[in-house]
């Protein structure tokens, strides 16, 4: 049994955080009905390089446990088997700008007389309300908008980007929560709702305490490198050999720190007797360690540290990390059949459930590979679905070159 068996997902998004969700979801048990456009599909499909076997790695990375068709949806009669899908789905997912789906017929208040059980997602950059509703929103523009790119880089820098999509990653963990909380409701009330969500209302929520912070003093955080605005040491140091983290978030790891390090000058240093005290003065303590930690071989920082329970590590770069022994002891890194990509691999299923665990069901669609199956599944006979082909209201899956 899977979690989610039963829900079925009607996904008309495209990019990265409505695809992340409905991934997500999909692992879970839940059907997803990717809908995409004849002929192009999710323009990931063409984010290239790289390719993996012709195929964008982009589109495969945030895409497996769904099923593909293709729907000319601003024609009636593709917008008449959207209507059909969606009296059949419990969810129905879409991150068009605002007021596209509206002018589509698509919008929440069209579906949800089809429907009133139905749970419309709905993500965009700024959210389907206020004065900035009809801007259009993408990771890196939201990054700056939202603050983020404020505090992130080092002390006198540039502002800098993440090195992944995280406003886009983090919004699709936030819609799979909503649209599960939609869920739970509706098996309260029988009724379905509409989810606003926004990518940089996601954003603010990830400020978290600087927000607060922010309020309680006046006074904006700025960009620090990696360390932390409230904790001292709690960030990366150069050992002999290469860089490393030291995380010491509380007094009583800092005594274990310097008794394992041999620091005893600075465990009953006033300056940087208390976690206050070390904020205080963390110029000063910086210093110090990192002149002591770089005459040190990171092995030998890590067995003393290790030992006396001090967190600290090496900083791993993308094939250190999906190499190692406990990433691939936790089943992060998933081997996945492909009809054209040969060893396709993709990172694994973050929550492991005892009872209902992940699973991998589908590799990432083709464009249209399940259009036949899933026009099939809405009662059309054969002779329905050639005719839609030939007017180009569905396409055709062909090959793989169809699917790039």
């Amino acid at each position: 049994m899977e979690a989610l068996e039963g829900l079925k997902v009607l996904d008309l998004s495209r990019t990265l955080a409505g695809p992340f969700c409905t991934m997500l979801l999909g692992d879970m048990g839940a059907d997803i009905i990717k809908v995409e456009k004849p002929g192009t599909g999710d323009e990931t499909r063409r984010f290239t390089p790289p390719k993996w076997d012709g195929i964008s790695a982009y589109y495969l990375a945030s895409n497996r446990n769904k099923r593909s068709i293709t729907i000319d949806m601003k024609s009636e009669e593709g917008k008449q088997l959207i209507y059909k899908m969606a009296k059949e789905s419990d969810v129905f997912i879409e991150n068009f700008r605002t007021g596209a789906m509206e002018k589509m017929g698509l919008g929440y208040e069209q579906l949800k007389k089809l429907n009133p059980r139905l749970i419309y997602c709905s993500i965009s950059g700024f959210g389907r309300t206020g004065p900035e509703k009809n801007r259009a929103g993408y990771d890196l523009l939201l990054q700056g908008y939202g603050g983020l790119m404020s505090i992130t880089g080092e002390t006198g820098g540039s502002p800098v980007k993440t090195g992944m999509s995280l406003v886009d990653l983090t919004m699709g963990i936030f819609a799979a929560y909503g649209i599960l909380t939609a869920v739970i409701a509706r098996g309260k009330t029988g009724k379905g709702q509409f989810i606003d969500a926004s990518l940089l209302d996601g954003q603010v929520s990830l400020l978290n305490f600087l927000v607060t912070s922010y309020f309680a003093t006046g006074k904006p955080a700025g960009r620090m490198g990696s360390a932390h605005p409230t904790i001292v040491p709690y960030q990366a140091f150069s050992a002999k050999d290469m860089d490393i983290i030291l995380a010491v978030p509380n007094d009583g790891l800092w005594a274990k720190c310097c008794q394992a390090l041999n620091w005893e000058d600075l465990l009953t240093d006033p300056r940087f007797k208390t976690n206050e005290d070390r904020v205080t003065h963390r110029h000063e303590l910086v210093y110090f360690i990192s002149k002591r930690l770089s005459l040190l071989e990171s092995k030998e920082i890590f067995a003393c540290l290790d030992a006396a329970g001090v967190p600290c590590g090496p900083i791993h770069t993308i094939d250190q990390v999906v190499n190692h022994p406990h990433v691939l002891s936790r089943e992060m890194i998933l081997e996945v059949e492909h009809p054209i990509v040969k060893n396709l691999k993709m990172a694994g299923f973050p929550i492991k459930l005892s009872d209902t665990p992940a699973s991998l069901k589908r590799h990432p669609p083709l464009l249209g590979e399940h259009t036949e199956e899933i026009l099939s599944e809405l009662g059309l006979f054969a002779d329905d679905i050639e005719q839609l082909k030939q007017k180009h209201i569905v396409g055709e899956y062909k090959d793989f070159k169809s699917s790039i």
